[in-house]
């Protein structure tokens, strides 16, 4: 289920999983650095969306899988295959995806457009590709939290996205969540199972 957060024009969809936020300010939180850091300006004929999720495991081991955009797969359940041109990973650099079958695309040609090991921020942009999704651009971020008393992560990701002919805001909006959910819980289960596997990591790094 997804509620709204904001107003007017620049409403965001939002997650029930927002206002249920484990430990710190809550939703009054996530909502700031939204505000903060995922800055989209949908045009007329595109929707915009936020999830978040909240990971029991620390920062350094959620942000060394979000910030592999050589090797999404690492944790993404589509991705079957992803080669990035040229071979240096920086600013700009673009990378092929091959997606597994079960989705209405073969493949997806992306950019990547920031990369903040500081304050842990991945974007991307869809350049290309047999796919729907046309100017398509996500921005995930990475946040220490407390969880159960233990280190955590909260993770958010958003995205701005031309809705396809044929088909309304909602209905664009709701195919793109549930395919970000599903990345979203599989990068849940991954970073967990690292934490399991190195239970001292410290909350920050």
């Amino acid at each position: 289920m997804v509620g709204l957060v904001g107003g007017g024009a620049r409403a965001w969809r939002l997650s029930d999983e927002a206002a249920n936020g484990a430990g710190g300010g809550g939703a009054a939180t996530e909502a700031d650095y939204m505000r903060r850091l995922h800055g989209h300006a949908p045009g007329e004929n595109q929707c915009t969306s936020a999830l978040v999720k909240h990971i029991k495991a620390p920062v350094h081991l959620v942000w060394s899988l979000v910030r592999s955009f050589d090797q999404p797969q690492r944790y993404k359940p589509f991705v079957s295959r992803c080669v990035v041109r040229g071979g240096d990973l920086e600013i700009g650099s673009v990378r092929e995806v091959n997606v597994k079958t079960g989705l209405p695309a073969t493949t997806s040609t992306e950019r990547l457009e920031q990369l903040d090991d500081d304050e842990h921020i991945l974007s991307v942009k869809f350049v290309g590709g047999d796919h729907r999704l046309r100017n398509y651009s996500s921005i995930i971020t990475v946040h220490p939290q407390s969880i159960d008393g233990r280190p955590g992560t909260l993770v958010i990701e958003s995205f701005v996205v031309d809705v396809p002919d044929g088909n309304t805001k909602d209905e664009t909006c709701y195919f793109v969540e549930a395919v970000i959910k599903c990345n979203l819980t599989s990068l849940a289960e991954v970073s967990e199972r690292l934490a399991v596997q190195s239970p001292t990591s410290p909350l920050e790094q």
